[in-house]
């Protein structure tokens, strides 16, 4: 069990003194710990009607960033001080934006506007504009389906940002590298860690070996290939032998190569699909997106 401030004893006196001064049902809550720990509070609020926290000291921003991620209608319920008692108090997030946290203690926060059904393909408008063409949603779904995470995955995405985003709300007990080449889609990346509040994904420009060695290893990873892809799949190896791979690809040459890159390095293909996506637009008129493929694989074992 991981070391925390917030024992089995302090949980039990919150929820205690929450049921006492609040209407809430203690069954339907969510329980979010987000002491020392790449947590994601704004998604876990986003889609949950009542979540308590724990929290540290040395949060300033945080309810500025909960109003900036458009959860100003929230109920805030806490007291003064770091322990259960004493008078509960009530405000808006919109009300507190400009209050931090200053010492340990657990907050209730009541979203009457969550969306408790979370949609696997978000819209692409939900994303930061920058220099990422996103893929379009029903892709993504896809392509997430494919990856079939956990909430305790490490996963490595590599010029994927929309599914490093995605990926890090559904592994929000693991965590994300998203690896990006181009410093105009970092910056885009950063853009989005902030708009969605993702604590869980770190960026990196390379595969290089002394920054792998420094992050979580990872179990699962995401290429969009490119004619680095037998690097990123030798120094991906290099981590975890047993690493999962899903390759996206529009590139006729990068499908071509795969199963050689396949051959040498000891790896399986599982399933290969082909995704063919067309809407009809205002004008009645069939609107085609780009058709990738999705490569899946894996070490073969002996």
């Amino acid at each position: 069990m991981e070391p925390t401030m917030f024992t089995n004893e302090v949980i039990l006196s919150w929820l205690q003194y929450f049921a006492r001064n609040v209407d809430i049902n203690l069954a339907k809550l969510k329980m979010l710990d987000i002491t020392g720990k790449n947590k994601n509070l704004i998604p876990t609020v986003m889609s949950n009607r009542a979540v308590l926290v724990f929290t540290d000291a040395g949060h300033p921003d945080i309810f500025y960033d909960m109003w900036n991620a458009e959860l100003g209608n929230c109920d805030i319920w806490y007291n003064e001080g770091s322990d259960p008692t004493g008078e509960i108090k009530h405000d808006k997030v919109c009300h507190m934006i400009n209050r931090g946290i200053n010492a340990s203690a657990a907050m209730l926060i009541i979203n009457p506007d969550a969306v408790t059904n979370y949609k696997i393909g978000m819209e692409n408008s939900r994303f930061s504009c920058g220099s990422v063409q996103y893929v379009c949603r029903e892709v993504r779904a896809v392509i997430m389906n494919k990856l079939n995470l956990e909430d305790r995955d490490n996963i490595c995405i590599i010029s994927g940002e929309s599914i490093a985003v995605e990926a890090a709300m559904i592994a929000a007990e693991g965590s994300v590298v998203a690896v990006e080449y181009d410093c105009r889609d970092r910056d885009t990346m950063k853009e989005n860690i902030i708009k969605f509040g993702l604590n869980n994904v770190t960026i990196v420009e390379s595969l290089e070996e002394e920054v792998l060695h420094t992050l979580p290893i990872p179990n699962i990873a995401f290429i969009v290939g490119s004619p680095r892809i037998g690097t990123e799949i030798k120094s991906l190896l290099a981590v975890n032998p047993d690493i999962d791979f899903v390759i996206y690809t529009l590139d006729f040459e990068v499908l071509t190569s795969l199963p050689a890159l396949f051959r040498e390095y000891g790896l399986k293909r599982t399933e290969a699909i082909h995704i063919e996506v067309s809407r009809v637009n205002s004008k009645n008129m069939v609107e085609p997106f780009p058709a990738p493929w999705l490569i899946s694989g894996k070490r073969v074992k002996e």
